[in-house]
């Protein structure tokens, strides 16, 4: 507690990449994909693009809406699981490229990556350790998927977001919060090569192991139980009920994962934010890019009380309740 936020921005690639494309380009079945995700098309970075790249764009849009100046940001927290490279750290890039004089931290928890660099942030503050911290998620999805996997391939997109943290009063903040990881999981959504276990070999990326796998069932029925019990734990936690929270920002990974939740805990669906038709999944990039949105369709007031979820990939989750 005692933690608000002044300010968020957010950032998209230009090129549009619809059903249509996909189904004129590789032959998927462009109404399969609206029917199993929800998804009516996503954003895929250019050639000359990476993550600092959207991380950057979506962080000088939070700065300028806040008003903050780069001396008065002494702490980045960055989640990304698509860096520029292996280092230096994405998080080191961006903070050369906002010209800042502060420590930056990365961390990796795929799609539960921003609720961690929130929850992390968080503690910075109320410690007394950072005064401001710029906490950012952001991902390029569309360099480690496999075009020719129907599975996959239609239902991530690239985007970022950020948000900048400070001290708040005493009501304000992160009410309750449940932040966790099932490594035994973690062959369900995997990208083998490329690390220090695989190095990248002419054989393995003949195999496709640079690309991301998924085990889609496992890890659909994994993440509607997950955010059914993190939502319902911060819920009991905070003495809240269901009804008294104004807006859900569920991480958008799939519109069937959302709505399976919701429904078994009883939460109108007009007060869940989605705009995963327009941007698909873009992991880290996908609660604060909701987040930034909701704020600027008036969606979230001071005083309101939200509930933020991620998950994805460790198996690795973050859930909170926040008082904006």
């Amino acid at each position: 507690m005692g933690v608000q936020v002044i300010g968020t921005g957010s950032y998209v690639p230009d090129a549009v990449v619809t059903n249509e494309h996909l189904q004129q380009r590789f032959g998927f079945d462009s109404e399969w994909i609206v029917k199993r995700t929800g998804i009516l098309e996503r954003r895929h970075v250019l050639a000359h693009q990476a993550t600092s790249d959207l991380c950057h764009e979506a962080a000088v849009r939070c700065m300028k809406r806040a008003a903050v100046k780069p001396q008065d940001i002494d702490l980045i927290v960055l989640a990304t699981f698509t860096p520029d490279m292996s280092f230096p750290s994405t998080a080191c890039l961006l903070q050369e490229r906002l010209k800042l004089t502060c420590a930056a931290i990365e961390i990796e928890a795929a799609c539960a990556g921003f609720m961690y660099a929130l929850i992390t942030g968080a503690a910075y503050v109320v410690s007394g350790a950072s005064e401001m911290a710029l906490i950012v998620g952001g991902d390029c999805n569309s360099r480690i998927l496999n075009p020719n996997d129907i599975k996959t391939y239609p239902l991530f997109g690239d985007g970022a977001g950020a948000v900048l943290i400070t001290r708040g009063r005493p009501e304000q903040g992160l009410l309750s919060f449940s932040l966790g990881a099932d490594g035994s999981g973690g062959d369900r959504l995997s990208r083998p090569a490329c690390g220090s276990r695989l190095p990248p070999t002419p054989d393995l990326l003949e195999k496709g192991l640079q690309y991301m796998h998924m085990d889609g069932r496992a890890v659909f029925r994994w993440a509607v139980a997950i955010l059914c019990d993190t939502i319902q734990d911060v819920l009991k936690a905070s003495n809240l009920q269901a009804e008294q929270i104004d807006l859900f920002v569920p991480h958008q990974a799939n519109i069937r994962i959302i709505n399976a939740a919701i429904d078994v805990l009883h939460i109108p669906r007009t007060r869940v934010f989605n705009n995963l038709d327009r941007y698909g999944n873009t992991s880290a990039g996908s609660v604060p890019l909701a987040l930034d949105e909701a704020l600027g369709e008036g969606r979230i007031q001071r005083g309101n009380l939200l509930v933020l979820s991620g998950f994805g990939a460790g198996l690795s989750w973050g859930t909170a309740v926040m008082r904006w």
